[in-house]
């Protein structure tokens, strides 16, 4: 029977309430929402379920110590005090990753990772008379170290890969959603599938296929090549696939629309493309449209979710342009629940619709807000009153 332990599901800032959401509905016991973070504890099984199934996670890490540290000398003695033998072999190779918010260390996490590096190769080497050997790229074992003060976790990272690698996207456009992020945006709108949904400025379709995954509970990284975890020596093959099998007989069959429209032809191919790789032909639609022309044109209530250009992906006025994202929801969408994320926040009083809910986000460093819109069938008036 396999015991619980304790793990760390990393996010985006302003996802962790929908990530502990996640893992309430998953399964996970002792959940504890923290910043960019959600702790929990589960068994061998459930990170793995974690790993395939969670859509604002960016990794899943298992803390193996944690232990008080005053600077890098003493991380480097502290490091040499684990015994590393349970979680690698001398013959295999290793990579470190360092997250460092400590006044006690002057040096950068790219130090911190080296000094890491060193502590473990020289653990080896003193007791062997040889190391294992560094590979960044396809480790045997990817170690997380996060210093926070005075205070030292160290981890085993189960995913490898960031979990944003979904294994669908393979043609882009510039400045691409970030899929956690676009599937958490979609959390948060209260999209679960039961209406259409629309992305009028798509991009590369990243924001059409989470919501296609949400609508018919499709796991998250269900076409990911690989998981860090299955390179550890504990690793259960059967019990992976198990699970895997389980999550996979819970998928069912949404019967709205999800259309996304895009003005440039290359954008609609690079979608298609990658709609098709994600094996969601049959649920999405993408179109050659300009949204300034467009009016809906399905019945019923409808979500519209997307993420505007912006920065150097905008190259016209943006007074004029988000009067036009105004202008087109008023007079072309009614009966919709609008969302769309921007990091220009002042330009927002350009669209002359008043927003429902603000969202503060982050898109990569850009301080972001996520924004509602309630397009009435009519006025506001009428609607009040029926």
């Amino acid at each position: 029977m396999n015991k619980n332990f304790k793990m760390v599901a990393t996010t985006m800032f302003g996802l962790e309430e929908v990530l502990a959401n996640e893992l309430t509905k998953l399964g996970a016991q002792d959940i504890k929402v923290g910043v960019r973070n959600v702790s929990f504890y589960g068994d061998k099984g459930f990170m793995y379920k974690s790993n395939i199934a969670l859509r604002t996670a960016i990794r899943i890490l298992k803390p193996i110590k944690s232990f008080r540290v005053f600077d890098e000398d003493d991380l480097y003695k502290k490091l040499q005090q684990i015994n590393w033998e349970q979680y690698m072999d001398v013959e295999g190779t290793f990579a470190i990753g360092a997250v460092v918010n400590s006044k006690n260390f002057t040096s950068n996490s790219h130090y911190i990772s080296l000094k890491a590096k060193d502590a473990i190769a020289d653990y080896f080497r003193h007791k062997y008379h040889k190391r294992p050997n560094v590979d960044i790229k396809h480790p045997d074992l990817k170690i997380h170290v996060h210093i926070q003060k005075d205070y030292c976790t160290v981890s085993l990272d189960s995913s490898g890969d960031s979990l944003h690698k979904r294994g669908y996207r393979s043609a882009t456009n510039i400045a691409p959603i970030n899929e956690v992020l676009a599937a958490g945006l979609i959390l948060l709108s209260g999209y679960t599938g039961d209406c259409n949904f629309i992305d009028p400025m798509c991009g590369s379709g990243t924001i059409l296929i989470e919501a296609a995954m949400i609508a018919n509970n499709i796991p998250a990284n269900i076409n990911r090549n690989e998981f860090a975890f299955e390179k550890w020596s504990d690793y259960d093959e059967d019990l992976f696939f198990t699970i895997q099998d389980s999550l996979l007989k819970k998928i069912r069959s949404s019967h709205f629309k999800i259309m996304g429209f895009d003005k440039a032809p290359s954008a609609v191919r690079k979608a298609k493309e990658n709609i098709e790789n994600a094996n969601l032909s049959d649920f999405i639609g993408v179109h050659h449209v300009n949204f300034f022309n467009s009016v809906k044109e399905v019945f019923g209530p409808t979500y519209i979710l997307f993420n505007p250009p912006y920065g150097e992906r905008l190259n016209i006025d943006v007074e004029t342009f988000y009067k036009k994202i105004g202008d087109t929801l008023k007079h072309g969408y009614p009966d919709s629940t609008v969302w769309f994320i921007t990091s220009d926040i002042q330009a927002l009083k350009h669209v002359g619709l008043r927003t429902s809910k603000r969202i503060p986000l982050k898109n990569a460093d850009l301080d972001c807000r996520f924004v509602r819109y309630d397009m009435y069938e009519g006025s506001r008036k009428t609607k009040k009153a029926l």
